[in-house]
This record gives C-alpha cells, structure tokens and sequence, in this order.
C-alpha cells in the first residue's frame, strides 16, 4: 500500500545491477582503463533503453540531481525569483528554503480547492525558475504540466518538475511539456535508491 512512497526492486533491477556492485565496479567516469570503460559502457546502455523510452530525451540530456540548485544561482544577478507551490516535496521545499536563505525571494503558491495551482500571474520580469510537481505525491492531483511548461517557455523562465509520482504511470515528453528539468526517484519506479535529473 506504501508503492507511491517507495517500491521493492525488481528482481531483474537487481540481476542487472548486481555484476556492476560486485565484478565490475569501475569508475565509469575513469576512461583510462578498462574498469571504467566497462562501467561508462553499462551506463549508457541504461539511459538509451531506459530514459529514453520512458521520457523521450536524447542520453546528452540526462544528469545528476546536484546540478537544480545551479540553474537558480546561475541567473541570480538578473534574476532572483522563484515559484514552487505550498504542496511540493520536501526536497523541493528544503531547496528553496537554501536558496532564500541565499537572498532569492520565493513565492510559495497555495493550490485551490481542486489541488491545481494558477501561475498566470505570479511570473514577473525576474523570475528565474518555477518548480511545480507533475503528480502530488499525497493527494494524487496532475497538475497541468504542458500547460505550466508552455507559459514558462514564453516567458524564457526555466521549469523545473518533480516527476517522481509520474514516471511509469502517465506518458511523458518533455520536448512537448516544454520542461527544462525533470526530477525522478529510482525507488519509486522499481529501481535503486537514488535520484535522476533531466535537463
């Protein structure tokens, strides 16, 4: 009853992964030895069947999860507004806690009485990123993502979605959301500890 929070790995998860944690455990960022060209080999077979197929993004567009809060300090000169919901996850929330901390101001939306958020007319002139979540992890709500992605896009401000809840359970493109990064939690789709991010 708990598979949205976390899911058991599947056991050929587990048959895949497991020669890489035990025979092969190079450092597949190591290209000067075989270890390393073994390990960087298995990964990229992973992203193009697996990322691709399931997000339709192109392997150069897959990276690590560290790389969301660059994206906001990246503008911040220019740029130092935020929009994320009440209603996101804790991850999100903590990171936006960091980055007000830091000096950005954060607008924090409430959702209506449907769990939808309306961002019309929170975007301003230095608004530098928004993250909305695709599917709310406790109340299930789909939030309009290709519709929030369209708007942002036009307003040349980054998107960012945590699609952890959404993964496996609904179709998605991000080329045609217009998303800019992409969060995804392997546990939750019968994978390893860990997360994705696309960007």
């Amino acid at each position: 009853m708990d598979f949205q929070a976390t899911t058991p790995m599947d056991p050929r998860v587990l048959d895949a992964m497991l020669p890489y944690q035990v025979n092969y455990y190079g450092n597949p960022h190591s290209r000067t030895h075989a270890y390393g060209w073994e390990s960087e080999t298995a990964m990229e077979k992973v992203r193009k069947v697996s990322l691709y197929s399931s997000l339709h993004v192109f392997i150069r567009e897959a990276r690590t999860f560290s790389e969301l809060l660059g994206v906001a300090r990246f503008y911040t000169a220019k740029k130092n507004h935020i929009i994320t919901t009440q209603t996101e996850h804790k991850c999100v929330l903590d990171s936006c806690r960091i980055l007000e901390a830091e000096g950005f101001e954060v607008t924090y939306l409430p959702v209506k009485n449907n769990g939808l958020i309306d961002l019309k007319e929170t975007i301003r002139p230095d608004t530098s990123l928004v993250s909305i979540m695709t599917i709310n992890n406790e109340i299930g709500v789909k939030q309009p993502i290709k519709e929030i992605g369209h708007l942002c896009r036009s307003k040349n401000v980054f998107f960012h979605t945590d699609a952890a809840q959404a993964v496996g359970k609904i179709p998605i493109n991000v080329n045609d959301w217009k998303v800019d990064l992409m969060s995804i939690s392997g546990h939750e789709i019968y994978g390893p500890k860990g997360s994705v991010l696309y960007i």
